[in-house]
């Protein structure tokens, strides 16, 4: 029993072959999959998305490498899209994002595109607030900024997602109360610094992720290679190796993290 937290299963590369391959995630066991919006344009996309198969969930937001083309207007959108979900008691919504801070491609990392990305970013995590709503983060040499804004506006949890920062930094959003989102690159061995934060830290602090068709593992060679869910499994598998455990056990304790983190995707007893 797996959780693909972070998979965007709405991208193009998937329009061929999208209902087999969510057939061939569930058969390996992948039980749960989260679809994050990126603009104003696929919110509607998720939700539907979402409520095509078992285990689809959705969260609703606006991706910060997409803010350049949003208009504020849009916010209005991502708000009454959450709102429309929380009074229709849809439990497959479970967050807000995907959203957060990239200052690794430079056109968007200063200047007024900074200044932007930090207004959306901090008027997303005022919804979360607002509605008590995790959020998953997009996190790309943002760090230290994504935890200034999370200690001004104090929300209930969520996601890093694609951690790849120090170990301090990891610590202080495990205080703040989220789980670190690992995929694909751990797969690698030359990535060091993440595998020694994957192992390091409390299991109880991770979840699983692939961030298809994004950050595909190291067993894809094709010049273009497509991540998918349905190898979330092998990725699980890398880790628990890591760890020095079971893939059995590194699934349970996973899903329960993310059931803590994530709680609306908790089954109702």
């Amino acid at each position: 029993m797996l959780i693909d937290t972070h998979c965007h299963l709405d991208a193009p590369e998937f329009n061929q072959d999208r209902e087999s391959v969510i057939e061939r995630s569930l058969e390996n066991g992948v039980t749960g999959i989260v679809i994050p919006a990126v603009m104003k344009q696929n919110l509607d996309t998720v939700k539907q998305l979402a409520h095509q198969f078992d285990g689809g969930y959705y969260a609703l937001g606006i991706h910060p490498m997409y803010v350049r083309y949003a208009k504020d207007e849009d916010l209005a959108d991502v708000e009454s899209a959450i709102q429309v979900a929380l009074k229709e008691d849809d439990r497959r919504l479970v967050a807000i994002g995907e959203i957060g801070l990239d200052f690794f491609i430079p056109e968007i990392k200063e200047g007024k595109e900074r200044v932007r990305q930090e207004f959306f970013y901090r008027e997303q995590l005022k919804m979360a607030k607002k509605y008590d709503l995790p959020v998953l983060l997009h996190v790309r040499r943002s760090q230290d900024m994504l935890l200034k804004h999370l200690r001004q506006i104090q929300v209930p949890g969520g996601i890093a997602h694609a951690f790849n920062g120090s170990e301090q930094q990891a610590k202080a959003f495990i205080d703040l109360g989220f789980c670190l989102g690992f995929g694909g690159t751990i797969t690698f061995t030359r990535s060091l610094q993440i595998r020694r934060i994957a192992t390091g830290i409390d299991l109880n602090n991770i979840v699983i992720e692939t961030d298809a068709p994004d950050i595909p593992p190291a067993w894809l060679r094709e010049e273009k290679p497509r991540n998918s869910p349905e190898f979330l499994p092998q990725i699980a598998q890398v880790l628990a190796d890591l760890r020095g455990m079971t893939l059995e056990e590194l699934a349970y304790r996973t899903t329960e993290n993310t059931y803590r983190v994530l709680p609306r995707m908790r089954p109702i007893q």
